[in-house]
């Protein structure tokens, strides 16, 4: 099977089902890495410039004004995930989560969220091995973002939270150890980028559209 490559533009429906529902391997090119790399380079400049910007090197909602140092900015990674992973339900379906995986590679691939290769390569990883994280199906805040899902699934990344693997449900730590990651270190404005987006209402839509037009 041919592989798909997610920093394309665009993904159609009948891709993003194939990699949710089949399998398809997924991969990223060279003028991806290039542009989400630019990117990076870009943040982390500011930051040792000590620029305020938020989420990167200040605190989230009402903790706006208050400046991170750059020694906590790790901790701050892991306390946006941890705190945001609020949802509650069942789990989603794998398909469901494989979708939404997809897309949240997609759209980091754009280069506009500042997030390193590091994430990236990892939900890749997930993909092609099939790791699946365990997602809640209830905590969205809708428009404001799929803040709670993408948490919990984001959480594995760091070695936390629960996942699927080959029919078995197991700790972050152990899923990733399966398949012979570490648990990642995000860097300043990562634990924001991987997060913060719609992909979860999107990944649920393009089924649900896929299977309409199947079924018409």
């Amino acid at each position: 099977m041919n592989k798909l490559f997610l920093d394309k533009q665009p993904i159609t429906i009948d891709e993003l089902v194939d990699v949710a529902r089949n399998s398809r391997p997924v991969a990223f090119s060279p003028q991806g890495e290039s542009r989400v790399c630019r990117t990076r380079k870009l943040v982390d400049r500011w930051i040792q410039g000590k620029k305020v910007i938020y989420g990167i090197t200040t605190g989230f909602g009402a903790m706006c004004d208050v400046i991170i140092p750059e020694k906590d900015a790790r901790q701050l990674q892991i306390n946006i995930l941890q705190s945001h992973a609020a949802g509650v339900g069942n789990p989603l379906p794998d398909e469901v989560v494989r979708a939404i995986m997809a897309l949240r590679v997609h759209d980091l691939s754009l280069g506009y969220s500042g997030c390193s290769m590091d994430p990236i390569n990892y939900l890749l990883a997930f993909l092609n091995k099939g790791l699946c994280p365990i997602v809640p199906e209830k905590g969205s805040v809708g428009a404001s973002g799929d803040l709670a899902p993408t948490a919990h699934l984001c959480l594995v990344l760091i070695g936390r939270g629960e996942a699927n693997f080959n029919g078995f449900r197991m700790s972050g730590a152990e899923a990733l150890a399966q398949i012979g990651l570490t648990p990642l270190q995000l860097n300043a404005g990562e634990g924001l980028a991987v997060i913060n987006g719609t992909q979860v209402m999107t990944a649920i839509a393009v089924l649900v559209v896929h299977d309409a037009i199947r079924l018409s």
